[in-house]
């Protein structure tokens, strides 16, 4: 008996979705692209909210910023749920193995009780930020326009509950529950964190999503970052053996790195779409860099000393630069 095989090749009806193929041409799409493009409801509303019946419950006018098309925001991560989530995955392992190494090997007690001290006051109280953060970039999420900006912004808010919830195991880990309470009073209470506090409670009530987008994730976390993670943990402490210190908190600095390209990207975005949103971009930026660095003027000098404002000042001019490369008008 003699069989034959022969090789069928079958040609698809469709390459990719409807509203992919009208985007992109009917060809093969990336994961990305189908689980990003054109997802944002636009019409068949019931209803306008009875909180803003001026505007659609998905409405364009939320923002005075102005784009011809709201998914030219895309991510140079090519984030979608399943990509995000893998990354995070990898990442998280890497952080789990850090905290079990300083843990097992007891590195946090042989810290020096100044170098711990230092620690506990001035990264403890940022969970409070970072929980500021969630809050405002899933406001972003719920009143932005289009996926492919309001995507990424819900994974943004998951990544900073995630950051503040290392920072209290970092707290439980070098010190204790009282430790947690402590901070928090400061956050409330003392005077060099309240400007920091103000900042973040004023950037709640900011009604438009992208200014919102600029004070969070542009300025506040482009001056807070490169100030704590950086040059206080990784220059200033591990320079005084706080080593584990820095590498408890890995994941914020590699964490910062990687969104500092996604937050650069959609700024890049908006100011090339027009003059009068880069103007508008620069106006925001301006107003809120000048609150951001007179709020971390104190803890500046609470960490550094006689260094704080030279410190500061390069902060400053490290920002500048990075935010001439997206395009926003000196």
């Amino acid at each position: 008996m003699q069989i034959d095989l022969r090789t069928v090749s079958i040609k698809p009806q469709r390459q990719t979705y409807g509203h992919i193929a009208r985007r992109f041409g009917d060809k093969p799409a990336s994961r990305y692209q189908e689980g990003t493009f054109d997802l944002q409801p636009t019409a068949n509303f019931h209803y306008r909210p009875t909180w803003d019946p001026e505007r659609e419950i998905f409405d364009t006018s939320r923002t005075r910023l102005q784009m011809k098309d709201w998914y030219a925001f895309k991510d140079p991560r090519q984030y979608y749920y399943g990509a995000w989530t893998l990354a995070r995955a990898r990442q998280q392992d890497t952080a789990e193995s850090n905290f079990d190494f300083v843990e097992t090997r007891n590195l946090g007690a042989l810290l020096a009780d100044d170098v711990r001290q230092q620690a506990l006051d001035l990264l403890l109280p940022l969970r409070h930020a970072a929980w500021g953060a969630n809050l405002n970039n899933s406001a972003i999420c719920a009143y932005g326009y289009g996926t492919a900006i309001t995507q990424p912004c819900m994974f943004h808010a998951m990544d900073n509950l995630a950051i503040a919830q290392y920072l209290t195991r970092i707290g439980l880990l070098l010190g204790d529950t009282g430790s947690l309470a402590a901070a928090k009073e400061r956050w409330l209470y003392a005077a060099d964190w309240q400007g920091l506090r103000r900042y973040v409670e004023d950037s709640f009530v900011v009604q438009d999503w992208f200014e919102l987008f600029v004070a969070q994730n542009l300025v506040l976390d482009g001056l807070v970052y490169p100030l704590f993670y950086k040059t206080v943990v990784e220059d200033e402490l591990s320079l005084r053996g706080g080593t584990a210190v820095a590498m408890l908190t890995q994941f914020m600095t590699e964490w910062y790195a990687e969104t500092t390209r996604w937050v650069d990207a959609q700024i890049k975005t908006a100011c090339a779409e027009s003059p009068h949103n880069a103007v508008m971009v620069r106006d925001w930026i301006t107003a809120w860099q000048s609150r951001a660095l007179e709020a971390l003027k104190p803890l500046a000098q609470r960490a550094l000393g006689e260094r704080a404002g030279s410190t500061l000042d390069d902060l400053a001019t490290q920002f500048a630069a990075r935010v001439a490369k997206c395009g926003v008008p000196v």
